[in-house]
């Protein structure tokens, strides 16, 4: 992994994608009005991430448009080290979750490629060959 004397703040590969599934879940079922669901976070293979990263995405596939209908004013309130954040829905999306999201991804990503994973840019983008 990335040397801990440099980056001594610095999650390890497993925990960026633990917290970019759990943004990403969090966020849906928060603005769809529905319980988070909870994983154990106990991840030690990439067949595992990419496990957990599938179940996310079938979660999210579960939620209807109509779930969403009028989030972008719902009151959301977040713990984070014991201070209540809150946004409208609209804000937690764009200005939390968004953010938060793009920088586990891009630090799992530069994780991989500092590693020797070789990925490019069409990888981040999700784009298909």
């Amino acid at each position: 992994m990335l040397n801990a004397r440099l980056f001594p703040d610095m999650y390890p590969l497993t925990r960026q994608v633990q917290i970019a599934t759990d943004m990403s879940k969090g966020a849906a079922a928060r603005l769809a009005g529905l319980e988070i669901p909870k994983y154990e976070d106990n991840e030690t293979t990439f067949a595992e991430l990419q496990a957990r990263i599938a179940k996310t995405i079938a979660f999210l596939d579960t939620i209807k448009p109509a779930q969403l209908e009028g989030s972008e004013a719902r009151a959301v309130v977040i713990s984070v080290r014991k201070i209540d954040l809150k946004f409208t829905g609209q804000d937690y999306l764009l200005k939390w979750v968004n953010p938060n999201v793009y920088f586990h991804v891009t630090t799992a990503y530069n994780i991989l490629r500092h590693n020797g994973v070789e990925l490019g840019k069409q990888d981040f983008l999700g784009a298909k060959d």
